[in-house]
């Protein structure tokens, strides 16, 4: 399995706190059945900048350190960057990293509890210039809980949804739950990863939610796209083989 998004650099943002975590990560993702693993520290959300340079260079110290210490893991670097004005010419001089530096793909995290006004022309200022924004944990976004249909819009623009694992498996609430089975069985998410911030509290583990998804999806096969096939044509700067999304349904005051 690949996981896209994973905060195991240790030591630049509120993940992995040290290299001895960022190796325990690493172990939990091979013995989970993950192979690749796309390192994604906060970026540009006023905490954390992470440009471009310094993620090379630490998903490359991180890589020799996994060898050194004999963990069969690949690292691509990659950022989870915050949704702010002006995001194609911060990805065009460095400030944003887009997965493996290829200028392809990019994660991107939408504010918690908003949808601002400007993200569709952030989305089609990016995909103009041939770059797919991959919004991250949007089944945690307060605006998408109450109108799941804001991610519909943007998926229908392009871009592709990427949920968390811990979310699928009830981990992060009834809600969040609740809203990320209702987006799934819509096809409006198109990736299942970790957001793994550490070993002890949400590790970098796909297992089990590829086995939910597949139970919600009906489909073993569709689930397991999610985890393989989709994220490796990310990796190869190849258009994914995704479903064809659909707008869901409001019954009464709730979805």
């Amino acid at each position: 399995m690949i996981d896209l998004h994973c905060h195991i650099l240790p030591n630049v943002d509120d993940g992995a706190g040290s290299l001895e975590e960022s190796l325990a990560m690493a172990r939990h993702a091979v013995d989970d059945g993950i192979h690749t693993v796309v390192a994604t520290p906060h970026a540009l959300n006023g905490l954390h900048s992470n440009p471009l340079k310094k993620v090379i260079a630490d998903v490359s110290a991180l890589q020799e350190a996994l060898a050194q210490n004999h963990i069969d893991l690949k690292i691509y670097p990659g950022a989870d960057v915050h949704l702010c004005p002006g995001m194609l010419k911060r990805i065009e001089i460095g400030e944003a990293c887009t997965i493996n530096g290829d200028r392809k793909y990019i994660i991107l995290e939408l504010p918690s509890s908003t949808v601002p006004a400007g993200v569709k022309d952030e989305i089609f200022a990016m995909k103009m210039n041939g770059i797919t924004p991959i919004i991250s944990h949007p089944e945690r976004n307060s605006n998408i809980q109450q109108d799941p249909n804001i991610l519909y819009d943007l998926i229908c623009m392009g871009a592709l949804g990427q949920v968390t694992a811990m979310s699928l498996t009830g981990d992060f609430g009834k809600l969040a739950g609740n809203t990320a089975q209702l987006l799934l069985k819509h096809r409006l998410f198109h990736i299942i990863a970790s957001d793994a911030h550490s070993i002890r509290d949400r590790p970098p583990a796909l297992s089990e939610a590829v086995q939910k998804a597949a139970e919600i999806l009906k489909s073993y096969d569709e689930a397991e796209h999610m985890v393989t096939g989709a994220p490796l044509a990310i990796l190869a700067c190849s258009v994914p083989d995704i479903p064809e999304p659909s707008r869901i349904k409001r019954r009464g005051r709730f979805f």
